[in-house]
């Protein structure tokens, strides 16, 4: 899961499968070793960041890159789309479809590439047999297909908030796709060049495309199909488990979705306990939020819900009782609400302020500096690296300017170390074409369709691009993708432009998000699609044939997160306009930020900003500690992680924190009682929980639109109201 991936180190290839895709949410959540990729090197005598060794008993595979196989992938890519849409709205929280991609994608074309391979022309149907690189196909299309949907969670709805846009999303379709196209395509092309350097030359590990390369070859080795069986049947039966619990549970929320254990007991007679359910402390039984558990291990999902005690257990009481922060009553059952966040009346909570908004700024803060010495610490040796080799890329290029009238000068050639001959590889003049009009087309489209100028438009593409080298260093070295966090840097650069051009608050608020969003969203997608290429690049597949997956897949996930958004908030309006005394499960804390953070009206309690402050300086404390003075791998399970403890602080669902550690614990008995059934069965059960409730809530959100939902036809037995729960 985005934003999740801080696991505890598995050993197993499909348990590093970390990704925060930028998402806002648990982005510190990666692997703390890469113990899989280390020990198979030794076993193999591979040197690291070298393809795997040939084969012998692998088929020869004439057709790569197939019909078949971009349908298939775009078709997964579009599933986690939809349940990132869904999680992202909810938390922030998105999920990697790397490995969901190449083992459904293994369990769908095996068997039809039996019954259809060999039919017809080859470049539809392919072979009879389905092999490893055409896999790789299939989980690139899947990643690209998945993307994108970040900005929908984060700068879109926050433009809506501020009026930026038309009333209802329905009515700017073609704005919203242009911002889309403006970002897809930047970040496919620029990545062919960050190949080079960073997987050929830097060989760094990449987590998560390593281990869905692990996951390839094992599902394409002798018995390999026997496996794959066992974890596709897994995941389709946790995918239509959580699929239809969601949908079910629509009519009965109070039974089957949310227990609210202390308005219960304050009906019972227990009145104190209505402070369990005013302060949001009930349980929810989501199978993704589960499954997010699963993924993330004990060290990620426990700082997580740690940071939850302390920030609403502990934290958002006291500023209650000295009078920091207010509630909002809700008028009846002494029910009174400390996570309100009108945001029509922002001048209002920075005056009198609700817990929610007090605890945002600690909870920010801590991200950003946990963030930054996270990823400067644990990659400083890799930049020093790439500092060193600019530094004598720039000597060489020097001395070749200096003797280049010396006949008897011998210039220094670099050596050639792509393995891919050059047949394979992307021709330059297909992905520098391809940046020049993707460069043409993000002006285009964001002059006409947001009143930026030229200039602006690229200066936010070289910002991307600039971004882009922080994110795939970070990503290759940690499987932690910052750029949701660090790309409001950018919002720092263009806050600026508009100040020293006068501009009015809504046409300098627009230019700050639009500017952001390119810059962050065309980094996120660099990022991802150099990930895998790494997949790629191991297993052997041609980077022409991922280039073109990447492409097709960018352009499915362009119609598809623009539709989903629609549908998503014209069954749940609240997304854009909540009503502070209706609960909404759609918190999406991405785009409060954003829309915090530009309001003329910003202030902070001085507690806040003390606290911020305070605990930041301890995040910092404890990374350079973990790093400096702790021994790796086995030993930093046990060191907080500060990214999820801040993410508590602004998440104020606490019922999903709650479940992850539940999940967690449950997972880490179960690896150490059977090791052989976590092995074969922990990734497909948590990833199909995760993607069916997804499309679950993508289904509730059509019967929503279509008056049929829980709404019209349920039952609020067990829930304080109907708007209460689900």
């Amino acid at each position: 899961m985005a934003d999740v991936s801080d696991k505890d180190v598995h050993h197993q290839s499909e348990k590093s499968l970390g990704n925060e895709r930028d998402n806002g949410g648990l982005e510190a959540l990666q692997p703390q070793d890469q113990d899989p990729y280390v020990r198979y090197n030794d076993i193999h005598g591979i040197t690291p960041g070298d393809p795997f060794p040939p084969d012998p008993t692998a088929p020869f595979e004439e057709h790569q890159l197939t019909v078949r196989a971009l349908l298939v992938g775009s078709v997964l890519g579009a599933v986690v789309g939809a349940s990132n849409i869904y999680l992202g709205l909810k938390t922030g929280f998105t999920f990697g479809p790397q490995l969901f991609g190449a083992i459904f994608g293994f369990a769908i074309l095996k068997p039809l590439s039996k019954l259809i391979g060999g039919i017809g022309p080859r470049w539809l149907t392919g072979d009879s047999t389905f092999g490893p690189k055409e896999n790789v196909t299939v989980q690139t299309a899947a990643t690209a297909a998945g993307g994108i949907g970040i900005i929908f969670v984060s700068a879109i709805p926050a433009m809506y908030r501020l009026g930026l846009l038309s009333q209802f999303p329905n009515q700017d379709v073609g704005r919203l796709i242009a911002l889309t196209c403006a970002v897809a395509f930047f970040g496919v092309f620029f990545v062919i060049p960050l190949r080079k350097y960073y997987i050929l030359k830097m060989k760094l590990v990449f987590p998560t495309p390593t281990a869905t390369a692990y996951t390839i070859r094992s599902l394409h080795s002798i018995g390999g199909a026997i496996a794959a069986q066992k974890k596709a049947r897994m995941l389709g039966f946790s995918f239509l488990a959580a699929f239809f619990w969601k949908v079910l549970s629509n009519y009965a929320p109070g039974i089957l979705w949310d227990w609210h254990i202390g308005w219960t007991m304050y009906r019972i007679g227990f009145t104190s306990m209505i402070q369990l359910d005013n302060y949001g402390w009930w349980l929810e039984f989501t199978p993704a939020f589960y499954g997010a558990g699963m993924l993330s291990g004990m060290n990620a999902s426990w700082s997580f819900f740690m940071g939850t005690v302390l920030a609403w257990g502990v934290i958002a009481p006291a500023t209650i009782r000295t009078g920091a922060t207010v509630g909002l009553d809700l008028g009846e059952d002494n029910r009174v609400s400390y996570l309100s966040l009108k945001l029509t009346d922002i001048s209002q909570y920075s005056k009198n302020p609700s817990p929610r908004y007090w605890l945002i700024w600690p909870g920010v803060l801590i991200m950003l500096v946990y963030s930054f010495v996270e990823v400067t610490v644990s990659s400083r040796h890799a930049f020093y690296k790439l500092g060193v080799s600019a530094t004598s890329g720039f000597g060489k290029s020097y001395r070749d300017f200096l003797h280049r009238n010396d006949p008897n000068y011998i210039r220094e050639i670099e050596d050639d170390n792509d393995p891919a001959p050059l047949e394979d590889r992307v021709p330059t003049w297909a992905w520098t074409s391809g940046l020049l009009l993707s460069v043409v087309l993000g002006c285009a489209l964001c002059t006409t369709q947001f009143h930026m100028n030229v200039g602006e438009v690229i200066l936010a593409l070289i910002l991307g691009f600039l971004l882009s080298f922080l994110a795939v260093q970070s990503a290759g070295d940690t499987d932690i993708n910052p750029v949701s966090t660090v790309a409001k840097a950018t919002q720092l650069i263009f806050g600026g432009i508009g100040k020293g051009k006068h501009m009015a608050a809504a046409p300098g608020q627009r230019l700050n998000l639009v500017a952001g969003v390119i810059a962050g969203a065309s980094a996120a997608q660099a990022s991802d699609m150099t990930g895998d290429l790494k997949t790629g690049h191991l297993v052997g597949a041609k980077p022409k044939n991922q280039f073109v997956a990447q492409l097709v897949g960018a352009v499915v996930a362009i119609f598809l997160n623009v539709g989903l958004f629609i549908l998503f908030t014209k069954s749940a309006p609240c997304i854009l306009y909540p009503d502070p005394k209706v609960h909404c499960s759609y918190g999406a804390p991405r785009y409060l930020l954003g829309r915090l953070s530009l309001s003329p009206y910003y202030r902070q309690h001085f507690s806040s900003g003390y606290t911020a402050i305070a605990l930041s300086i301890v995040a910092a404390i404890t990374v350079l500690v973990k790093h400096l003075y702790i021994p790796a791998n086995s030993t930093w399970v046990y060191v907080p992680n500060w990214n999820a403890i801040g993410l508590a602080f602004i998440v104020p669902q606490i019922y999903y924190p709650l479940i992850m550690a539940i999940a967690a614990t449950v997972n880490w008995f179960w690896e150490r009682g059977s090791p052989s059934s976590f092995d074969m069965y922990g990734f497909p059960l948590a990833s199909g929980l995760v993607a069916g409730e997804g499309i679950g809530g993508v289904m509730v959100a059509i019967l929503a639109v279509a008056g049929v939902d829980g709404s019209h036809y349920g039952t609020a037995i067990g829930c304080p109201s109907m708007e209460y729960c689900g």
